[in-house]
């Protein structure tokens, strides 16, 4: 060892060593990550290295995130409640706050009860390791949010897969391994973050029923924006507690605030707070946000919810309308998540930084946030955006050509 290095740097020195060839490979392959610091925002745009960018690459699909009725909002209640909740919820972190939106959120979805999580991560591992262990299954369609495929492996319960959007794929896995001691767990995204599309959650019941399994539905991209009153993609079918005994929504994309929660039936919540160690083992999200969210809820639930879900779906039948002309290849979405394939994962960032030089975000998603070959230029609609700014995004397209 050479006594003149510092103490500590060896180890250092031979971690980086370790590591720095993956690297270089995740580099060439044109899979590198990098965040973007944001400076400031104004509406739909973003200030980036002193420039303003029109972001079409967020989840704040009405627009709620950034407007002046939530930062009153969080204002006034960060007056009240402070800037944390300071411990757990089973410690001392629980507050009125936080027990009027659980309520206020299980009304709103019909349920008899919801629980609140710091973020939706968190709520879906705490569902799989709370309900499943090694003797259970855990059936998933292929292209669910990486939070659900984690909180299945994590369970330790056996992970099958079925394919997107396929009832008669469910149907197969549910027949593997059959047995009366084993308890099943099918899950699905509501809307695809990656894709878009719905799941069709009446046929995914039906066979859920017909297996003996319990249905759960991440909700985190349909909440707010899909369903009456923006309910969602289970109220959208019109379905319930009954044939979806287990609902997750987030409250950080179309309610524009942060965290997350799990509605389902009294039993359901009493086993989560019982045995889930992520809601257990980690500090509960300020009161000044539960305050904030549920202003945002009511917004979304009334008439200017209304406005708002009806000028997204005008900004994507303009934005589908202008791709098609162009020839772009559109995956079947209604959705505000309207992705344009490209493939390639290196022509996918090109164009990626070609857009931003041209003023806009538009964020490349690559493997293995997606399946090899299918890399795209993941578009994100908000009620926010201009026809004007839609018409110059199309036409930043049609260049890219």
């Amino acid at each position: 060892m050479d006594e003149s290095l510092p103490i500590g740097a060896a180890s250092a020195s031979a971690l980086d060593y370790a590591l720095q060839p993956a690297l270089a490979t995740r580099r060439e392959a044109g899979l590198w990550r990098s965040p973007k610091t944001i400076e400031a925002y104004r509406g739909s745009d973003v200030l980036i290295d002193g420039r303003w960018i029109t972001a079409f690459a967020s989840n704040d699909y009405l627009g709620f995130a950034q407007d002046r009725d939530s930062g009153a909002a969080l204002s006034a209640a960060a007056l009240s409640w402070g800037s944390g909740s300071a411990a757990a919820h089973l410690i001392s972190g629980h507050s009125k706050a936080h027990q009027q939106l659980e309520e206020e959120l299980a009304a709103f979805l019909g349920y008899p009860r919801a629980l609140l999580f710091s973020t939706g991560y968190m709520a879906n591992l705490a569902v799989h390791t709370a309900l499943l262990g090694k003797n259970d299954r855990a059936i998933q369609d292929r292209l669910n949010h990486a939070s659900l495929i984690d909180a299945a492996q994590l369970s330790g319960a056996t992970l099958l897969r079925y394919q997107h959007a396929d009832p008669q794929s469910l149907e197969r896995q549910l027949q593997r391994s059959v047995s009366a001691a084993v308890r099943t767990l099918v899950s699905t995204d509501g809307v695809f973050s990656m894709d878009g599309d719905i799941a069709p959650l009446p046929a995914l019941a039906d066979e859920c029923r017909c297996g003996a399994a319990w249905l759960m539905v991440d909700e985190a991209h349909a909440l707010g924006v899909i369903g009456p009153q923006g309910r969602g993609s289970v109220a959208h079918f019109e379905l319930g507690v009954e044939r979806v005994p287990i609902v997750m929504g987030t409250l950080g994309k179309a309610l524009g605030s942060f965290g997350a929660f799990i509605a389902g039936s009294d039993a359901l919540i009493e086993t989560l707070i019982q045995n889930a160690r992520s809601y257990i083992y980690t500090t509960a999200t300020p009161p000044a946000l539960a305050e904030t969210t549920r202003v945002n809820l009511k917004r979304a639930a009334g008439e200017e919810g209304e406005q708002r879900r009806a000028q997204l779906q005008d900004n994507i039948a303009q934005f589908r309308h202008g791709a098609e002309q162009l020839g772009l290849q559109l995956m079947p979405s209604t959705t505000a998540i309207q992705p344009v394939v490209v493939g390639d994962a290196k022509a996918a960032s090109a164009r990626s930084e070609k857009l931003l030089d041209g003023g806009f975000w538009v964020p490349a998603i690559r493997p293995p946030t997606v399946p090899e070959g299918s890399a795209r230029l993941r578009v994100s609609l908000s009620a926010l955006h201009t026809e004007e700014q839609i018409e110059r995004l199309l036409q930043s397209f049609s260049d890219l050509r």
